[in-house]
Parts: structure tokens; sequence; C-alpha cells
């Protein structure tokens, strides 16, 4: 998903890679400094020691695939008149992951925000915290439209979500005995038992094609009950309550919440559709 933050007149893209983390474009803030020439901007800021050993950190940090011995080769080399280094030079060879290009229309350098903050000091100090601010605005404004009115947007996700065939995807399974007496060795594999009908590893040997993980690829519905799961075990947990009867209550809770979820979905997009509520 893209989004646009206004930097001191400087139109900067922002980059929601996995609905998690946040790329900013750097080929925008290096317009800041250079607007003829963003790409050597980049690079020339690349070429400086720290610049490799910040970069270096965080992906030692972040990535288990970084090649750090390509990694060392390039910081041997920093700072030498003859070393150059491009943002694909360091993709390509280290295996990076804080940096990314992207073509098209939104096409250009971008980088994690760590790193894109990292790049904003030493453009300019000043641009630095002006870039933070605005960030932290649209993070909050984010934030506040999430909150507004959490049922309409869940109604616009799928607005046949009431379907039949739908709700038997939806709804949790009760689970099988033998679910029930199983010990699962992780506290967040009862919440996905309870709400899924199936451990990680489970889903992962299920679904070997795709990357991620199990709640990767739940929709939002399914987000708003983990997370009120997550709270009821944390208060199950504290008053003692035996694990394998705290997954029982809570695949009980979660199937009771999802069918909610489902009719108001049903009920508010059929306000989306004629206008008027449901009596």
């Amino acid at each position: 998903m893209e989004r646009k933050i206004n930097v001191q007149g400087n139109e900067i893209n922002i980059l929601n890679s996995n609905s998690v983390e946040d790329y900013i474009c750097i080929t925008d803030m290096a317009r800041y400094k250079n607007p003829e020439r963003t790409g050597f901007v980049i690079q020339n800021w690349m070429r400086n020691r720290n610049t490799i050993e910040f970069l270096g950190i965080w992906e030692q940090l972040n990535n288990p695939n970084f090649k750090h011995l390509e990694f060392d080769a390039f910081r041997m080399a920093a700072g030498l008149n003859s070393f150059i280094l491009t943002p694909k030079q360091w993709i390509e060879q280290t295996n990076a992951i804080g940096i990314i290009s992207k073509q098209g229309r939104y096409g250009g350098t971008y980088a994690h925000q760590d790193i894109a903050f990292e790049f904003a000091s030493w453009i300019s100090v000043e641009f630095k915290l002006y870039l933070i601010k605005e960030f932290q605005r649209l993070k909050a404004e984010e934030q506040r439209q999430l909150g507004w009115d959490i049922k309409r947007n869940l109604a616009k996700i799928n607005y046949r979500i009431h379907t039949d065939a739908i709700k038997e995807n939806l709804i949790p399974p009760e689970l099988t005995p033998r679910q029930i007496t199983n010990v699962y060795a992780s506290e967040a594999d009862v919440l996905n038992v309870a709400l899924f009908g199936m451990t990680a590893k489970q889903w992962r040997d299920s679904n070997s094609d795709l990357k991620g993980n199990i709640r990767d690829y739940a929709n939002v519905s399914q987000l708003v009950c983990l997370s009120n799961l997550e709270n009821l075990n944390a208060v199950f947990i504290s008053e003692g309550m035996p694990q394998a009867e705290r997954l029982v209550k809570l695949n009980s809770i979660a199937i009771n919440q999802m069918k909610i979820l489902i009719e108001d979905h049903r009920i508010l997009a059929l306000e989306e559709k004629t206008g008027q509520k449901e009596e």
C-alpha cells in the first residue's frame, strides 16, 4: 500500500511492503539535497564507512539470510576513493532486505524506516526532524482511521462475507477430544488452534508454497478476534487455569465472536447497499 507525506515541500512516498513494516522512498528524500541527481546522492551516502556499518548491523539484527562475507568486503573497501556502491549492488550481493528497489509508478529506492531516518540525518538534521514529525502524524492518523468505525471497516472487507460458504471457512471448528488433550508447547499455538483449528507448523506443512505464517493470511475479522483471545488468555493464565481448559474456553469464545462479526458484516453490508438500517 502506498501513502505520501509532505516534508518541507517534498512529497515522500511510503510503501507498506508486508502490512507490517514501512519503507520510505529515499529517492524522494534525496531530491531535497539534489533534485537532478538523486541516484548520485544515495550512492554518495552509501560510500560512507559509517553508512556501511549501520546497514550491516541492521541486516544482522533483522535478516537471518544476510551474507556476512560480502558485507565484510564492502566494509573493508568503504571510504576509499575508488569505492562505489549502488543500492542494487548492495541488495544483490548481500541479500539485504532493509533497502529495496521498486519499479513502476512509485518506482525508486525505498529503505526501512530505521534506515530512512539515518539517511535523513545525513541529508539534514532539520529535514530528519520534519520527516519524523510527518511520519508520526501519518501513523497517528492511520490509527484513528482504524478506530473510528471498526464495524464499517469490517463490512467493506468482503461484501459477500455472509454467504454460507464463507461462513464455513471463517467460523472456527469445534476442537476434537484429541486436540483438547494435546499439550501445545507454545502459547501462541493455543490461540492458533482455538481460532484456526491448527498449529503454526500444521499450517506451514499444508501451505509450503506460501510465505509468512498463518496469521499473515488472517482476515480483519480473525485478527480482531485473535486480539480478544490474547487478552482473555492472559487473564486465564493469571487465574491459574490449565492449558487444556483454556483451549476449550478460547475455542468456544472464538466461535461465538466470529458468528457475531459475520452477522455484523451481513447487516452493515446490507446498509451499505440499500442505505437503510435493518430493523
